[in-house]
């Protein structure tokens, strides 16, 4: 029988990738979609993608899905207690594993398992250790489509918010930018693959720059981020 699970759905190419891993092992049934909204802007936390695409892509999958509706900045202990109150939620409801997109980042894996101990929930990371540039390749062979709807200015300039991934995407990369974004690099908008009923339908928008207060910076520390608007 399969484990009844939710994926934490960040509408992008790494948890595509789980739910599809997670669908041909059929080990898991992957019966929700969790994703965290930033509910000041209406739009998927980091991602900065319009909840009505979100939606979209969402029913084009066919799989429900529930919202984390956070503030505009939340700290982390806001964060932690709105996870942890939504977890405990959907335990009552039967769930037993929560699954994650994440690939090699330990401390965010050793944050994630502590915090759904403490509801007695597991955890599983369908992607885990894989080799991000042989993963984000198996990505495009299996037909999957994205496009990068984010990136962080530091690493990234704005030509790359709005591109679609591909084999010219990957070599165009600096050095210092890992393959699949995995230490926040870029983001990304997954709208077509074999998980998908049908592809979804979308246009690009304008670019927009926005600078927040850095998390793990000075106070007054800015970070900024390209966003490729979807509409």
């Amino acid at each position: 029988m399969s484990k009844k699970t939710y994926l934490n759905w960040s509408s992008g190419k790494d948890a595509s990738m789980a739910l599809h891993l997670l669908q041909l092992e059929n080990a898991y049934s992957v019966d929700l979609l969790l994703t965290s909204v930033n509910g000041h802007h209406n739009r998927v936390s980091m991602h900065g993608l319009r909840r009505e695409l979100l939606e979209r892509q969402v029913k084009a999958l066919g799989i429900k899905m529930e919202t984390i509706e956070l503030p505009e900045e939340p700290t982390m202990e806001q964060y932690s207690q709105i996870m942890e109150g939504k977890v405990g939620e959907l335990k009552t409801k039967g769930f037993e594993y929560s699954a994650f997109g994440d690939i090699f980042l330990e401390d965010l894996k050793k944050y994630r398992k502590e915090q759904l101990d403490k509801l007695s929930m597991k955890s599983v990371f369908p992607l885990w250790k894989r080799d991000t540039k042989e993963l984000l390749q198996e990505f495009l062979r299996n037909g999957f489509k994205a496009i990068v709807v984010t990136v962080n200015a530091k690493l990234l300039d704005k030509s790359f918010a709005g591109r679609i991934i591909d084999e010219n995407f990957i070599s165009d990369l600096p050095d210092n930018v890992d393959p699949c974004g995995e230490n926040g690099e870029f983001h990304t908008f997954c709208f077509d693959g074999p998980i998908f009923k049908c592809p979804v339908e979308f246009k690009v928008g304008e670019k927009v720059y926005r600078e927040y207060n850095s998390p793990n910076g000075k106070e007054g520390e800015k970070i900024g981020f390209w966003y490729c608007d979807l509409v």
